[in-house]
């Protein structure tokens, strides 16, 4: 068996995939709240004493400005956002694979591929555009990948 290419993702426009990406409008639940995409509820739990603040980022017209928001070093960030910070990408990225079911279809369907953010402008969530990036919202999507996977098996085998 060969080995298929790593499965590179980064604009959200960009079809099929782009909808791997933080940025594709596709408003997602979390915590009785609608929120745009996963990248404004991403930004917005940086500030959990700040709902001032929070609502300023779930109301950005674009990812973009909400990720701005989310990056501004003025903000009082989360003390602990360093050591959260991934178990909060995978909250928002679990509940709009479940919550859309043609993404999740679409995310299984990539089988064993390794999924890549290919880009240099982020080297801990990419690739750092040359493979040397930890890759981690690739990483996350393929535990995801792996635990749909999992649950499909084991409904499977209960169902029968």
């Amino acid at each position: 068996m060969s080995a298929q290419p790593p499965l590179y993702f980064y604009r959200q426009h960009e079809k099929p995939y782009g909808v791997f990406s933080n940025f594709y409008l596709a408003p997602i639940t979390l915590n009785s709240l609608t929120w745009p995409t996963t990248e404004h509820y991403f930004q917005a739990q940086k500030f959990p004493t700040r709902p001032d603040l929070q609502l300023q980022i779930q109301q950005a017209e674009s990812p973009g400005k909400a990720a701005r928001l989310g990056r501004n070093k003025s903000f009082p960030l989360r003390s602990d956002w360093e050591r959260i910070k991934d178990s909060v990408m995978k909250e928002c990225l679990i509940a709009k694979f479940t919550q859309y079911p043609e993404f999740r279809d679409l995310l299984l369907g990539t089988e064993d591929r390794i999924l890549v953010e290919h880009t240099a402008n982020d080297r801990y969530w990419a690739d750092g555009g040359d493979g040397t990036g930890k890759n981690m919202l690739g990483i996350l999507l393929m535990e995801i990948r792996n635990e749909f996977r999992a649950a499909d098996s084991a409904e499977r085998h209960t169902s029968r």
